[in-house]
């Protein structure tokens, strides 16, 4: 590993038990990892997916917690990390014909992203 990876500060934040799955999450998240702040904000708001909401949550706490906690410049990050992992799935029924029930899985996942400042080139 190199010196520089040890010095580099990441915020990271946590959103979990979000309702959505880990797949169309995963295919927003793969769109904005490695970008800048300011980048991925205007993705997510022209993205047409629905994931985009609670992800745009969570990377503003990220950024938040750089530029309170470690007096990071908002305007200098880019976005390291970004994974998502699934969550306990809800269980419920649903009626069917004949008296029968219908099992449905509404399924949540856990957001996690980091935000590092940007390295100089």
């Amino acid at each position: 590993m190199s010196v520089d990876m040890k010095e580099q500060k990441i915020a990271k934040a946590h959103g979990r038990f979000l309702r959505g799955s880990v797949s169309k999450v995963r295919r927003v998240l793969d769109q904005i990892r490695g970008r800048t702040y300011r980048d991925a904000l205007i993705m997510l708001e022209f993205m047409p997916y629905r994931s985009t909401g609670p992800i745009t949550k969570v990377l503003r706490s990220a950024v938040a917690n750089a530029e309170n906690n470690m007096g990071l410049d908002p305007a200098s990050l880019v976005i390291s990390q970004a994974t998502a992992d699934m969550g306990p799935s809800m269980k419920r029924y649903r009626p069917r014909a004949q008296g029968r029930a219908f099992a449905i899985k509404k399924q949540t996942c856990h957001i996690s992203i980091g935000v590092a400042a940007q390295p100089d080139s």
